[in-house]
């Protein structure tokens, strides 16, 4: 076995002039063992600045967790990581935690998530990657309503100029329908892009990057993102509260029903839209909640609504 770079220079000073004569031409195999003979072995982590730490036992209370198809959004997600320092956990590769979700979110107070957009201009799984596996099955089943979380994502702003980031918006809203408290919006000064469905009234709805155009603006918007999500408490107390016990089956819905809204008057534009044309939002109903998710085809906007959608 050989030892790493940094231990064999250590023997090297301590005991240079005791061993020199002897170990010379172990020392120089060894050497040459713990150099990477390409430079590749080093050069990916030379790429992504250390984490800080204050503490060696002190557990982080923001997850980081990410999809990527390139790899760009991983490294995005290593600079986000480093620079929260050990308030934050190494970025966690989202399809590697995939049946174990709810027990990997639960370790955090707080959750920062990121993605790629691939299906550009799909109504749904617009990702390309494994949140899109899990969005509508189990990240349905979470109980995470209060936990604090911002969505950061990638995309080109210069090729795909009217669909920049749409991957971005649908990360947020699923988060958001399970009850999550949204941070980190961003405005969009300062893009090149002409439309985006992560745009959220007049903000991106998290932090959008683009390593193809604007690589030269990633780091600073990182650390102007991260400023703020401090600004905004991310590492105080969440809001989420215990789910209470069913006490009642669950409705059984008729044909003459009457839904229970809790906006009454957009459930009914909604529902006349969607069966008129049975186009213009997507429904997406969480059983565990009794609360359907409508996604607009555009993207632009999302409602909950409290039931199931009531239409078909």
């Amino acid at each position: 076995s050989y030892s790493p770079p940094q231990l064999t220079n250590k023997i090297r000073n301590s005991y240079l002039n005791t061993i020199m004569s002897l170990w010379s031409a172990a020392t120089f195999v060894l050497t040459a063992i713990a150099a990477p003979s390409d430079g590749d072995a080093f050069v990916t982590n030379a790429r992504r600045p250390a984490k800080t730490s204050s503490s060696l036992f002190a557990s982080p209370s923001i997850g980081i967790f990410f999809g990527t198809s390139t790899g760009s959004t991983e490294e995005a997600a290593h600079l986000i990581s480093a620079e929260f320092g050990d308030v934050a956990s190494e970025p966690i590769e989202i399809d590697e935690v995939q049946g174990s979700v709810a027990a990997e979110f639960a370790k955090f107070d707080a959750l920062v998530v990121g993605t790629p957009t691939w299906n550009t201009g799909a109504d749904v799984e617009r990702s390309g990657v494994g949140w899109d596996e899990i969005y509508y099955s189990e990240m349905q089943e979470l109980n995470i309503a209060g936990k604090k979380v911002a969505v950061f994502g990638l995309g080109d702003s210069v090729s795909y100029a009217e669909n920049y980031a749409d991957g971005t918006g649908e990360l947020h809203d699923v988060f958001e329908s399970l009850g999550c408290k949204m941070i980190g919006y961003t405005s969009p000064e300062g893009y090149q892009h002409e439309e985006s469905k992560a745009i959220r009234g007049e903000s991106f709805c998290g932090l959008l990057l683009d390593a193809v155009n604007e690589e030269e603006l990633t780091e600073d918007r990182v650390k102007n993102w991260v400023a703020n999500l401090l600004g905004e408490g991310i590492l105080e107390g969440n809001d989420a509260v215990a789910a209470a016990p069913a006490t009642s089956p669950p409705p059984q819905v008729e044909e003459a029903a009457t839904v229970v809204f809790e906006d009454q008057a957009l459930a009914e534009e909604i529902i006349a839209e969607v069966k008129k044309t049975r186009s213009g939002f997507v429904a997406h109903y969480n059983p565990r909640t009794d609360k359907t998710m409508w996604i607009s085809t555009e993207g632009h906007s999302s409602y909950v609504t409290s039931g199931a959608p009531g239409y078909e």
